[in-house]
């Protein structure tokens, strides 16, 4: 009696051992910048929001660990002999979280939808080459006249106004997600709350605490979920990189998106290949007012370019992980040559500070007459740091310099709801590696990206050439000409090329450097 006890209790303990072993969730804590201002693909800007999209949604494409693109929805696709036309083959085992198949018709509705004007879409534009997108967006045409139909509920068929090299590579961004109509259609903008968010990605939205976290789940009716290793994936805002330092080092962050940069020589020394930093396609640039009165004037803005040391920002104050820019496209984008750098670009900095204090004075500024300035800014010591160094660099012009600063989140909203200011930090990551991906940001009418508010009808013609044009060395050209024009009249104070740098415990594999910085949690997986 007594030994069958003694089996009996060993075998329930081996049970129960076995039990916790079979559910053990396996949980990845991710730093991620800030907090989303809102989860709805289609009014999305940034990056840190694109993280999150695109482990809860699938696109036709997506991204691979290694920043590739690869197919997502569609199995694969082809193009018309004359480049307009293209076909996708959707998967059949492709499923919405509650089960529902992803068809053609859901990409159809989506599409629509972002072009539909009243859904506010900042980053529309985005998906303008299709056919008549522009037009509908703008209020022109019925959203029923975008080139975007469904064949079947496995065939979906998008037409673009011109040939377009990119397009395929443009599909990976969040505008590209499809949303699930059934729950747009039942809750309206409050689809994305977690209670009522379907998604087709690899996981689902379980919480979203703001100032906490972003909480997602495992998606069990992925088509690829056997492969996703990580069950539970909290994405954290980690404005402060200095506190996101911390928390890594204290395990509790398996991965941070950012790092300060005045800790660089103590990570290098003290974290080995845990400090990440790679290539990264992007541009970190001040935003000048064009309607400000004095940012009016173009003397004003050349000066201000050209007192600002980059060489001493991207070294000392980013820790050489950031490169000087003398472009806004960066160097080595795809389908184009050099850009169009600052002419500048080699003088020294002593003969670039006088030329400087010259322009200025001939616009009636200098010591005896300051001009006060304010550089609004979001919240981040690099950024904070690169703003004191700036002021300090204009003070023998004569400038005067205040400070704002404000959580990323606010300071954003700042600059898309156009609100008064002068200098605006912001940076820009390609979405493809194109250059009108940059220069399509101060455009006239992209009132969603253009902060300068600058207009130039001679700079919009170059644009709508370029898009027309089928050649790629012709459209280099033209678009060439367009970076000229920009580089004269500087919208934007291209400061330097971004590098990434990300803090990435040992015990995480499949995170992978690439030189758009796309982490696909679905790749990953954590040992502890």
């Amino acid at each position: 009696m007594f030994k069958s006890m003694r089996v009996t209790a060993l075998a329930a303990a081996l049970m129960a051992a076995t039990s916790l072993t079979a559910v053990a969730e396996v949980v990845y804590h991710r730093g991620n910048t800030a907090d989303p201002e809102t989860l709805d693909q289609h009014k999305t800007s940034t990056t840190y929001e694109a993280h999150i999209l695109r482990d809860l949604y699938e696109g036709l494409v997506a991204y691979s660990a290694a920043g590739k693109v690869i197919p997502g929805v569609a199995e694969e696709w082809s193009v018309s002999d004359d480049g307009t036309v293209y076909t996708f083959k959707l998967r059949d085992n492709a499923k919405w979280s509650n089960g529902d198949p992803v068809v053609a018709g859901d990409f159809v509705y989506s599409i629509r939808r972002i072009m539909t004007p009243e859904t506010g879409a900042k980053y529309a534009n985005i998906l303008y080459p299709i056919k008549n997108a522009e037009k509908v967006n703008k209020g022109d045409l019925a959203p029923e006249e975008v080139g975007v139909k469904a064949i079947d509920d496995q065939t979906l068929e998008i037409t673009l106004e011109s040939p377009t090299p990119y397009f395929i590579e443009q599909l990976t961004h969040q505008t590209g997600l499809p949303v699930h109509p059934a729950s747009v259609e039942a809750h309206g903008s409050d689809f994305v709350k977690p209670e009522n968010m379907v998604t087709n990605g690899a996981y689902t939205l379980a919480e979203f605490i703001p100032n906490a976290h972003v909480k997602a789940t495992k998606n069990p009716n992925f088509h690829d979920a056997d492969n996703v290793k990580i069950d539970t994936v909290f994405f954290y805002p980690t404005e402060d990189r200095g506190a996101a330092l911390r928390r890594f080092q204290a395990g509790e962050l398996h991965t941070n998106n950012d790092a300060p940069t005045e800790q660089v020589a103590f990570m290098q020394e003290n974290l080995g290949d845990q400090f990440r930093v790679a290539p990264y396609l992007g541009t970190y640039y001040y935003a000048l007012n064009h309607e400000d009165e004095t940012l009016k004037n173009p003397d004003v803005r050349q000066a201000l370019s050209m007192a600002i040391d980059r060489e001493f920002l991207a070294d000392e104050i980013w820790g050489s992980t950031m490169v000087a820019a003398y472009s806004f496209v960066p160097p080595g984008i795809g389908n184009y040559g050099d850009p169009a750098f600052a002419d500048y670009k080699d003088m020294s900095q002593i003969d670039r500070e006088e030329k400087a204090i010259e322009l200025l004075k001939n616009a009636g500024f200098g010591p005896d007459n300051p001009v006060t300035l304010t550089i609004n800014y979001n919240t981040s010591e690099n950024h904070k740091n690169t703003a004191v160094a700036i002021a300090d660099m204009w003070k023998p012009l004569g400038v005067e310099v205040n400070m704002v600063n404000t959580d990323t989140k606010t300071h954003y909203a700042m600059l898309r709801d156009r609100q008064d200011f002068d200098i605006a930090r912001a940076g820009w990551i390609g979405d493809y590696s194109d250059p009108q991906n940059f220069l399509f940001m101060v455009e006239s009418d992209n009132t969603g990206f253009n902060y300068a508010r600058y207009e130039n009808p001679e700079y919009d013609a170059l644009m709508d050439e370029a898009a027309a044009t089928v050649d790629l060395e012709k459209r280099a050209g033209i678009l060439k000409q367009a970076e000229e024009l920009f580089m004269r009249d500087l919208p934007f104070i291209p400061m330097m090329y971004y590098g990434s740098m990300n803090l990435v415990s040992d015990k995480v594999s499949g995170f992978e450097n690439n030189l758009l910085n796309v982490h696909p949690t679905r790749f990953m997986s954590i040992s502890e």
